[in-house]
């Protein structure tokens, strides 16, 4: 950005009267500036990219608390704090004798009602081979014989729905891991009785959390949620392991705003294979800026910040001006801004609150 200097004189006006009845008037103290050298620059339309360090946290990217589906006692568990778990391993084994005996009685069910079935097929069958003789059988038998192989067909169906329903309780009294992970919480010990109907409080019986694969969430400020693109490469850094730098690329955005903080949640996939990272610990993170094709970009001293507001000073018709401004980006030493500015309008750099408005510039 080129910068020129011009020099302002601000000369004091001497304010006199004229002599009335051979008496002057007193003459009144004589106001001056003093020469001051400025510097001015031209504003400029263009993205500014840069930068932003946002505090975020990880978290594992599943999660799962394991609760009890079927009343029981806990028979035997495989697992505990730490241990880390495969897809489909077996975590606990439960004991609900009810249970058992209720997928018996509906196996039994079933069978009778298939038997049921074979007989009235095998029955329905003859008959009609036997009515292609005719007289041998009247119409009316044959439907009769027909709606009870259909009646008993259908009884069949709802006795195995009923079977292979007890069978799904009966598997919930083995519990296995839904994926690979470790287990971080373990809450029973064999012999505790356990169950919806048993629960006096959330506490689950284990937690499991995928640790080799985690997330990383920021919240990225209204202001600059806009600028983000998906699989931009970020960087992170964590208090418990000083002097080491990660990576790892914007995966999600949440695409709406937190209500309460005007923030949209971001999330970035971090591998984890060293297992050196944790769930819970809390990272710095840079995240890269596309800046804003819109915004108007001056040089960072230019911008002043009283207790009010923020303002650039523009000379306009050889006089200055406040113009009121928000920043964006910020880029070694120029912002963008947005507020009434145009292209090349002229801007103070080294500006200060002490420069009032409307001074005339030769």
């Amino acid at each position: 950005m080129k910068y020129y200097k011009i020099h302002l004189l601000l000369a004091g006006a001497v304010i006199s009267t004229a002599a009335c009845n051979s008496a002057a008037a007193p003459k009144q103290p004589e106001t001056t500036i003093k020469d001051q050298s400025f510097t001015f620059a031209r504003v400029v339309q263009q993205p500014l990219a840069g930068s932003i360090r946002l505090p975020g946290a990880l978290a594992a990217f599943q999660k799962v608390s394991i609760y009890p589906r079927v009343n029981g006692f806990v028979k035997n568990i495989t697992v505990d704090r730490g241990s880390r778990v495969k897809k489909g391993e077996v975590l606990l084994v439960l004991e609900a004798p009810e249970v058992a005996q209720q997928y018996y009685a509906a196996q039994s069910k079933y069978l009778q009602a298939a038997a049921m079935y074979a007989g009235s097929k095998d029955n329905y069958e003859r008959t009609v081979a036997t009515s292609e003789t005719p007289g041998t059988i009247s119409a009316h038998d044959l439907e009769l014989a027909k709606a009870r192989m259909l009646g008993d067909s259908a009884l069949m169906n709802s006795e195995e729905a009923n079977l292979k329903a007890q069978e799904v309780m009966r598997s919930y009294l083995t519990v296995t891991a839904p994926f690979d992970g470790v287990i971080t919480e373990r809450n029973i010990h064999p012999g505790a009785l356990v169950g919806p109907d048993t629960k006096t409080d959330d506490t689950p019986m284990l937690m499991l959390e995928q640790e080799d694969k985690l997330r990383l969430i920021v919240q990225v400020p209204e202001m600059y949620s806009g600028q983000l693109l998906k699989q931009s490469a970020v960087r992170f850094g964590v208090n418990a392991l000083p002097g080491e730098e990660f990576k790892g690329n914007i995966s999600r955005k949440a695409g709406t705003l937190n209500d309460k903080f005007r923030s949209e949640a971001v999330e970035i996939d971090v591998q984890n294979g060293k297992q050196l990272l944790k769930p819970g610990m809390y990272a710095e993170i840079t995240l890269p800026l596309n800046g804003s094709a819109t915004a108007m970009v001056v040089p960072s001293s230019a911008v002043v910040m009283s207790t009010e507001k923020k303002y650039v000073i523009v000379v306009k018709d050889h006089h200055t001006k406040w113009v009121d401004i928000q920043e964006g980006n910020h880029h070694n030493d120029s912002t963008e801004v947005f507020g009434d500015l145009q292209v090349n309008d002229r801007v103070v750099v080294n500006a200060t609150d002490e420069i009032k408005e409307n001074i005339l510039i030769n």
